[in-house]
């Protein structure tokens, strides 16, 4: 217990809640660019959908525009220049996918002021930390399948026991959905959240070393990964819902989360295998 303990001191040193504080509150110039009147206001109007904020919405060559800014949309038709997007208001889950995936400087900071970008940065966030989690979880257990032929750097040192990085991993995703939600983010702002979130590494862990255990020849690195990606979407899912004012989720909806996560795991863990 004392081992583990300072494993998990050594994955919570990691964690900066003042970092993804300050990328959250970074104030983000959006320019506009399209074919009329109407188009433009189309445009406003989307990004300014559940409470966004105007003031930092340009127009292209309008006199109060400043000569740079951050993140440049296009009228769908128009072609964008290199690094702006096209955005149709009508089908725009896409784009924001796209925002999200491609402009991680300043997605968590349009995402918390602007309502409309939130789902597809947290839902990228919940995908990026499930991966990096299944595939921690299977190169971890690489020396016991392998042990004459591979030396990860960490088998020796403080990250012996993934279940801290595991751990601290969605600790990190927590605070970034929670600025992202435009919510207090910190330790002592989510003591609940982080409590929960304890409780539940110890339970996924076992599951994942009964299995990695039972299956010969490392057919159980598979599942492992599977199961640390689960347990980390399903905290994620829980987590998003909770931010939206949703309430916690019901037993069905949390054992098909469980199964879609399970599945995306899976294709995760085998192709980092193969």
């Amino acid at each position: 217990m004392l081992t583990l303990l300072k494993q998990a001191r050594s994955a919570l040193s990691l964690l900066n809640p003042e970092e993804v504080r300050s990328r959250s509150g970074r104030l983000v110039t959006i320019g506009l660019v399209a074919s009329s009147d109407h188009a433009y206001a189309r445009l406003e109007d989307f990004l300014a959908s559940g409470g966004g904020p105007r003031e930092f919405v340009f127009r292209a060559g309008h006199a109060s525009a400043p000569e740079r800014v951050d993140l440049v949309i296009c009228e769908a038709g128009i072609e964008p220049p290199p690094g702006a997007f096209a955005l149709d208001p009508s089908a725009a889950g896409g784009t924001l996918a796209a925002i999200a995936r491609h402009r991680e400087d300043v997605a968590l900071a349009l995402a918390r002021r602007h309502p409309v970008f939130r789902r597809a940065v947290v839902d990228r966030a919940i995908q990026a930390v499930a991966c990096e989690n299944a595939l921690f979880a299977i190169a971890t257990a690489l020396p016991d399948v392998v042990p004459n032929l591979i030396e990860l750097p960490w088998v020796l040192g403080e990250w012996a026991s993934d279940t801290a990085f595991l751990t601290a991993n969605q600790l990190r995703m927590a605070f970034f959905i929670a600025a992202a939600s435009g919510k207090p983010v910190g330790f002592g702002q989510q003591k609940l959240e982080i409590l929960s979130i304890g409780a539940s590494a110890f339970g996924w862990r076992a599951l994942a070393r009964e299995l990695a255990g039972k299956i010969p020849f490392g057919g159980g690195l598979i599942p492992k990964g599977a199961i640390a990606y689960a347990g980390t979407y399903l905290v994620g899912k829980g987590l998003e819902r909770l931010h939206a004012g949703d309430g916690p989720l019901g037993r069905r909806q949390r054992k098909e989360l469980y199964r879609q996560g399970i599945e995306q795991g899976r294709a995760v863990a085998s192709s980092a295998l193969r």
